[in-house]
């Protein structure tokens, strides 16, 4: 990976931090097209009351704002976490080129982890690639840390 792919993956991972000052899991997302973000994303399903409002949705909804498209070709999103199944659909259906993410997901993983969704299963129509591991220590430390205050706060 290169010094350019981490530099993204650290605004996701700023993004995740964002997300858990909000009380959010921390799970950020950007989406990016030449080498410029064009959309970013942070979970947030519990402060929009909405359980679509998943970083990389939330990623995906801002760039295609900011396109004015729904479609998202030729695009790369950086997330901090392995897409669920709800993701890897909107990730498919945007057309996303490739998916870069840190931590798997051994619960709701659809890249490979649990699902196979991603890289896209050959039924659908349209093919996204995926890397995984940039940053997956960086990533996993801090949603570790969020669980494990999460689980700590309950038991007080």
């Amino acid at each position: 990976m290169s010094d350019q792919d981490k530099q993204f993956m650290r605004r996701a991972l700023e993004l995740a931090r964002k997300a858990e000052l909000q009380g959010e899991v921390p799970v950020g997302a950007v989406l990016v097209a030449d080498n410029r973000i064009i959309g970013e994303g942070w979970n947030q399903p519990i402060t929009q009351h909405d359980p679509s409002a998943h970083a990389e949705v939330m990623a995906l909804r801002s760039a295609g704002q900011n396109q004015e498209n729904y479609r998202l070709p030729e695009t790369t999103l950086y997330v901090t976490l392995e897409p669920c199944p709800m993701c890897a659909g909107a990730i498919i259906h945007a057309r996303v080129e490739k998916v870069v993410f840190a931590a798997k997901d051994p619960r709701t993983g659809a890249a490979g982890s649990v699902f196979d969704l991603l890289p896209s299963d050959e039924r659908f129509n349209h093919y996204t690639r995926v890397e995984s591991g940039l940053l997956a220590d960086e990533s996993s430390t801090l949603l570790k840390a969020f669980f494990r205050k999460k689980r700590q706060n309950r038991s007080d």
